[in-house]
């Protein structure tokens, strides 16, 4: 059984940080990518960012690249994305999810999902 269990969001005015948390359960990191995904109301779903399998590395949208901040355990259990700077735009449903292989911007090619954090930015 293969699950994603998220926490942290909330409200957050501008500017402000958060953390979100994704602890995998059923899966091997060393073997899954775990991406972060986003959904604003009669927006669509939008990619976020990725943390590769066995190396590591992290990619991010170009809208969040230098304010967002994905890491991982020791133990490569939990991922976590840092989010500074917040905007409004910021809010919406975030979502993380994992697949086998390399990382992909592409939803669809996910095969488990997060129940999803909501993350509201306003004064």
């Amino acid at each position: 059984q293969v699950q994603l269990v998220e926490s942290g969001g909330g409200l957050v005015q501008p500017g402000g940080s958060l953390r979100l948390s994704c602890v995998a359960s059923g899966v091997t990191l060393d073997y899954y990518v775990i991406g972060w995904f986003r959904q604003a109301p009669g927006k669509a779903r939008e990619a976020v960012s990725c943390i590769g399998a066995s190396g590591g590395a992290t990619i991010y949208s170009d809208s969040v690249k230098g304010r967002f901040h994905m890491s991982r355990d020791d133990a490569r259990i939990t991922v976590n994305l840092r989010i500074d700077s917040l905007k409004p735009e910021d809010t919406a449903v975030y979502y993380c999810a994992t697949r086998r292989s390399y990382c992909s911007g592409d939803g669809e090619d996910y095969d488990y999902w997060g129940q999803g954090i909501q993350v509201t930015v306003s004064s």
